[in-house]
């Protein structure tokens, strides 16, 4: 039961990124070519999926029991964050009204995921030493 409570922020926050992945593009500027990429639509991109990847990893903090299985929750929440982001691109091609999957879009949903998974290593990893006591 603890384990599913600790997953809800990541879950809530995966429908929300459906739902803004979803809103029909006319209300976003269309990407040309590769130098267009960093546009305010790419850096909500890199912030949905990053948040993505680190709410998932918050929500697995309490089952990091040894270095193996931290490893092995950082690259799962990583891939499941991708995996995720191009399903999102997927469904805007295919499914959602007034959207267009990108490219584009989803190497930021990449680069995202990897800054949430980097973010969350970094400080968790900060959090580990000091309660080691090797940075007070």
């Amino acid at each position: 039961m603890q384990f599913t409570r600790n997953l809800w922020p990541g879950a809530i926050w995966a429908f929300i990124a459906l739902l803004l992945t979803g809103l029909p593009g006319n209300y976003f500027p269309t990407i040309r070519s590769f130098w267009d990429w960093l546009s305010p639509d790419k850096i909500v991109h890199l912030i949905i999926f990053g948040t993505l990847s680190f709410l998932i990893l918050w929500g697995y903090r309490s089952q990091y029991i040894t270095s193996d299985q931290r490893y092995k929750f950082l690259v799962w929440a990583t891939v499941a964050s991708i995996f995720y982001g191009g399903l999102t691109e997927i469904l805007q091609k295919e499914v959602f009204v007034g959207r267009d999957g990108n490219i584009f879009d989803f190497l930021a949903n990449v680069v995202g995921a990897f800054l949430g998974t980097l973010l969350f290593y970094l400080l968790y990893r900060k959090k580990s030493a000091r309660s080691a006591g090797f940075l007070e």
